[in-house]
């Protein structure tokens, strides 16, 4: 039950003191999201240079992803012991620490160690993620939208400071003698360090959250297959989007602008797509993720070897997968009581990484069978299949169990 609003206490008194949280979770955030670049651009290129084969370019990504799915159930686990901001800070640092293991690989120690610091430094990437819950939490049913989408969007600023910095940072590399890839894991070493650094003094009065006993714990299957099914077609299509267009023969600028509007789709409406959650409620919300990507799919299939439509279908793409993580992340929130929370956000991070894991390999032999054209309409229809049934057996508003 919510506790009565005293007497002479507005609303705004009440949420007066959740702003300086939020905007710590923000800042921190944005600081450890510039660390997200290493994975994705230096990794791959780290496997080819330690091997010479093209082949284990996708391995350390691969481990990647796994170290991020079981840094969710970590950074969750140890959130319910020692309280939010030291979990999220704990995650960073061993992030931090498979940044190191990285380096030390890179300048000799071969391929193994390489992946082991990838999957430790894949931990990194869950306090990223799982401080939106963080914030929703924070801000209550009232604002819980408008603080996710603060936290997105900060997601947002670091994305996309972090790859500009490759240059300056292989030139930090090679002036302390290590090779010019290991630059942005020194860069993120930094980030994450100074991330959690920003979250370990708010988390002597952070009050410890109960834990769930028992097997009684509620599952927000709902919330969970909204998350997963928004990544599951994101991930799918942007897999193989980049080599479907550069083989009907669009050139580098166009394929790194069309991705660039898919990315800048993904978190900058966040600002305003946060407090719409608010008014509309998760049922709305929701019909109108499954409305983007489904036209995303529709826009698609419609032209498939055009770059502009395309890039009206990326970007479409985009603004669903926005709309479905914000709708899913709040529904997972209010769907769940507070002894029971953080394992389920720990469950809803795992099931979007193990949706990501998947939906790649899956788009390539639909691409194979049928083309690009199948997969993009197979996304229409999934994405109808799945949010449908879930918005249709929503409320019009969020609550707030007990």
């Amino acid at each position: 039950m919510t506790a009565p609003i005293v007497e002479g206490m507005t609303t705004t008194t009440l949420l007066a003191p959740t702003r300086p949280k939020v905007a710590l979770l923000a800042a921190a955030t944005a600081v450890g999201s510039i660390g997200l670049a290493a994975g994705g651009i230096a990794g791959p290129l780290l496997a080819v240079d330690l091997t010479g084969d093209p082949a284990t370019a996708g391995l350390p990504v691969g481990v990647h992803v796994a170290g991020s799915a079981a840094g969710a159930v970590l950074v969750s686990r140890a959130s319910a012991r020692i309280g939010r901001p030291a979990g999220l800070a704990l995650g960073y640092v061993l992030g931090a620490l498979g940044a190191v293991v990285v380096v030390a690989a890179a300048a000799g120690a071969g391929l193994g160690l390489l992946l082991v610091g990838s999957a430790l430094f894949g931990v990194g990437n869950a306090p990223v993620f799982l401080a939106r819950y963080a914030a929703a939490e924070a801000a209550g049913p009232a604002n819980r939208g408008r603080a996710l989408g603060i936290v997105l969007f900060a997601v947002a600023a670091g994305a996309v400071a972090g790859p500009n910095l490759l240059a300056g940072s292989e030139r930090l590399a090679s002036a302390l003698g290590l090779p010019p890839l290991t630059g942005l894991y020194l860069i993120a070493v930094a980030a994450f360090l100074a991330a959690a650094g920003a979250l370990l003094p708010s988390s002597a009065t952070g009050r410890t959250p109960p834990r769930s006993r028992g097997t009684g714990a509620r599952v927000p299957w709902r919330a969970v297959a909204l998350l997963a099914v928004t990544n599951l077609v994101m991930v799918g299509v942007m897999a193989v989007a980049p080599v479907h267009l550069v083989a009907h023969g669009h050139g580098p600028a166009w394929v790194g602008g069309i991705v660039s509007v898919h990315a800048l789709c993904m978190f900058a409406p966040s600002l305003v797509s946060g407090p719409l959650l608010d008014r509309t409620g998760p049922a709305v919300a929701t019909l109108l993720a499954a409305a983007l990507l489904a036209a995303a799919g529709v826009v698609g299939a419609l032209g498939p070897d055009d770059a502009i439509v395309l890039l009206v279908s990326l970007g479409l793409l985009g603004l669903g997968w926005n709309a479905g993580v914000l709708a899913g992340s709040a529904l997972l929130t209010a769907d769940v009581p507070p002894r029971d929370r953080l394992r389920a956000e720990g469950l809803g991070e795992v099931a979007m990484g193990l949706a990501a894991g998947g939906g790649a390999p899956i788009a390539g032999l639909v691409v194979a069978s049928g083309g690009f054209t199948a997969l993009v309409a197979g996304v229409a229809i999934v994405v109808l299949v799945v949010a449908v049934p879930v918005a249709v057996t929503l409320t019009r508003r969020f609550g707030e169990p007990s």
